[in-house]
């Protein structure tokens, strides 16, 4: 039975954010990964005029041209992205899920701004004026309008009441040192979801962007682990 995974990135973010277990799956599976890039996202963040309809749209067309070649269809979608696989969990036909410090709850504009200049004065590795992923970040706080910001909290309020509704398979992962997501949204999402099947696991030392966490190959194995499991 052939596998599909559909990988969402978060907001003004890109596929890079989920790069290394991307990179994981691949080497450790034969399944097709996809990887979107949600309108005015990427590398030249063009965020304006773009809405939250925009970006689920993307998600939708992504979806159904990955679930035409394979027979199962994962989701895997990090911050904004898990709100959004959440989405397509609710419409259309997912095997499991796999959030990724997904933004369950969103904060105002104003310290979502404050909160993505503070991640910049964060060392995720040690030479961090050589850091691809900080340099990215640093560029993008003079590219995302607060019409983009208002719309990913659009975005977060109309998903919300989908919760109690996904029954599906779940495995949550999520960063205590997460300066974007309060981590004990997790435990909120872990909650409202309704699945008979869900984990929670919870990083000492990970920070929003836990694909590049100290402890990322703990938990691949173990996520890879729940998707291979029948």
């Amino acid at each position: 039975m052939s596998v599909g995974v559909l990988c969402i990135h978060g907001f003004s973010g890109g596929p890079y954010e989920v790069e290394p277990f991307t990179t994981y799956l691949r080497t450790y599976t034969n399944w097709l990964i996809e990887e979107p890039t949600l309108s005015g996202h990427g590398e030249e963040l063009q965020m304006r005029g773009f809405t939250a309809k925009h970006w689920l749209m993307d998600a939708e067309l992504a979806f159904r041209a990955l679930a035409k070649k394979v027979d199962e269809v994962i989701v895997v979608g990090f911050s904004m992205g898990g709100i959004i696989a959440l989405y397509l969990a609710k419409r259309y036909k997912v095997k499991k899920l796999v959030l990724l410090s997904a933004a369950a709850k969103y904060v105002s504009p104003k310290q979502l701004v404050k909160d993505f200049k503070m991640l910049a004065t964060e060392a995720y590795h040690r030479n961090l004026s050589n850091n691809e992923l900080f340099l990215r970040y640093r560029h993008k706080f003079n590219h995302v309008p607060l019409s983009a910001t208002i719309e990913f909290m659009k975005l977060v309020r109309m998903v919300e009441p989908y919760y109690k509704d996904i029954k599906i398979p779940v495995y949550i992962v999520q960063g205590k040192l997460d300066g974007i997501v309060p981590y004990h949204t997790a435990r909120f999402l872990f909650d409202q979801l309704t699945s008979n099947e869900k984990t929670l696991y919870l990083s000492d030392t990970g920070k929003h962007h836990i694909c590049y966490g100290e402890d990322c190959s703990e938990w691949f194995s173990n996520v890879l682990s729940f998707l291979k499991s029948s």
